[in-house]
């Protein structure tokens, strides 16, 4: 049986990274789907986080159409969900799943891991010294793909130590010790500790599974590689945390035992996006956040998800959905306080679905004389 997929409904850079993890994890099934025109596809990936994406699912829906949903919400409506942030094997596990529900069972499909070549260096050629282009054979091994890592990325430190390694090719420049140092001065610079809740919410601060404890408020459970986190669905207990520095030794890691069975209790699976929205919404105490000119205009990328403990929010979002605006425009437009505009702005900028929109170049309309040619234009015309 075909199994064909199709994507719409989302941005150029979502297509991009999803076709990018499409092809990953097709290769983990062996090839077995194929990329095609929505047009053409038995099941289609609609971006529900879109502004576009839910009238492009019931558009589908309606015609019969098969949807997988992509969206950072914990559930959608659509038949099967890809959650964000999606890699190569969540999309393997995905279309495993897509292709048992049509009767197809790609657990057994061979992985590609011997897709990679590495040309051998020097190149190896059967053609003497003198001899014709055309005569010249290019030697290539085929190797797995953890042993081209291994050939392309010698460790420097190994070297250093050894001496170069005698697979390396001839010429290659050894790496100094000073380099090496250099190096790690840099990657200590370029990585500074984070200091509050908000700054270990961002991506890359955290790493693993953790869980951060508060004699105020309920224990949260974060996975930072699947960018989720398990705790109490209502957002404004937790204010609190968001006060104050923190170390990463508040952080603590938690071994998979522990953590089936302490999450079992504490909450449903959510996207860490809800926790970064909150620490933004507070952040500004009623301003914008600094960087961010007051008197800019901002409009949203897309829909947001609001919360039901934040009524006025929904206002404030129809009213930036008409278009780029400052801060009092959307005021006014919504009848919410400025502060509580500023607030939202915030939320939304530290998730990716606001932005400042910057301000058209005034059109210089041309003088009558220039347009006209002058008197000589006029006489002319007549």
């Amino acid at each position: 049986m075909s199994l064909t997929l199709g994507l719409t409904g989302m941005d150029p850079a979502t297509e991009t990274a999803l076709k990018a993890a499409f092809d990953d994890g097709n290769a983990r099934l062996g090839g077995a789907w194929r990329l095609v025109p929505e047009a053409d596809a038995d099941h289609v990936v609609v971006d529900m986080d879109s502004m576009y994406g839910p009238m492009s699912w019931l558009r589908l829906h309606a015609a019969g159409r098969h949807v997988i949903g992509l969206t950072s919400a914990p559930r959608t409506q659509t038949e099967f969900r890809l959650g964000r942030p999606f890699d190569g094997a969540q999309v393997a596990q995905l279309l495993a799943d897509v292709a048992r529900s049509v009767g197809v069972d790609l657990a057994a499909a061979p992985a590609a891991t011997a897709a990679t070549t590495v040309e051998d260096a020097p190149t190896t050629t059967s053609a003497a010294e003198g001899d014709s282009p055309a005569a010249t054979v290019v030697v290539k091994t085929a190797v797995p793909v953890a042993a081209a890592a291994e050939v392309a990325e010698p460790d420097p430190v190994a070297e250093l130590r050894d001496g170069p390694a005698s697979t390396a090719s001839p010429g290659a420049a050894a790496t100094s010790v000073e380099e090496v140092a250099e190096a790690a001065e840099a990657v200590e610079i370029a990585a500074p500790v984070p200091d509050d809740f908000a700054a270990w919410l961002r991506p890359g601060a955290l790493s693993g599974r953790v869980c951060f404890r508060s004699a105020s408020g309920p224990t949260l459970f974060i996975d930072a590689d699947n960018d989720s986190w398990h705790g109490p669905t209502p957002l404004n207990p937790l204010a609190g945390y968001f006060q104050g520095a923190l170390e990463a030794s508040d952080f603590a890691p938690v071994d998979a035992a522990t953590w089936a069975r302490e999450t079992a209790g504490a909450g449903a699976q959510q996207p860490l996006a809800r926790l970064r929205w909150l620490g933004g919404l507070l952040a500004g105490g009623g301003a914008l956040l600094p960087g961010h000119d007051p008197a800019g205009r901002y409009a949203l990328t897309k829909w947001p998800q609001t919360e039901r403990e934040y009524p006025r929010h929904f206002r404030i979002a129809t009213a930036m959905m008409k278009g780029p605006a400052t801060v009092a425009e959307i005021a006014e437009a919504s009848g919410i306080p400025g502060a509580d505009v500023a607030d939202f702005i915030n939320a939304n900028l530290a998730t990716g679905y606001a932005e400042a929109v910057a301000e058209a170049p005034p059109v210089i309309e041309e003088p009558e004389k220039a347009r006209s040619g002058g008197l000589l234009g006029r006489l002319r015309n007549r």
